[in-house]
């Protein structure tokens, strides 16, 4: 049974970053591609950045330039660095582990 583990998150002004992280449990991690997810309210969830085994990323483009996916195999962690944040970016986030396992959701929220 695959779990994702969520940390990180909260309040910080616009400007400011956070930084996200979501540990998975088992032993795929490392062959399969992560991702990291937000909804705001009223909103449909949508994919903020994504990277593949190998370490090739994507992003949303409302994120490019700010935003960091990163993983780190040894520790079956991917995180997510959130930089020049903006109360756009004010959501629930969700990591994504072979587009089948969710974590928990976290909170970020960006007051202007």
């Amino acid at each position: 049974q695959v779990q994702l583990v969520q940390s990180g998150g909260g309040l910080v002004q616009a400007g400011g970053s956070l930084r996200l992280s979501c540990a998975a449990s088992g032993t795929i991690f490392r062959f399969t591609s992560m991702g990291w997810y937000r909804q705001a309210p009223g909103k449909p969830r949508e994919l903020v950045a994504a990277i593949t085994p190998g370490g090739r990323t994507n992003y949303a483009d409302s994120v490019k330039g700010r935003f960091t996916i990163s993983r780190d195999n040894a520790k079956n962690t991917v995180y997510l660095q959130m930089n020049s944040l903006k109360p756009d970016d004010t959501a629930v986030y969700y990591c994504i582990m072979a587009s089948n396992y969710w974590g928990q959701g976290t909170q970020v929220t960006v007051s202007s």
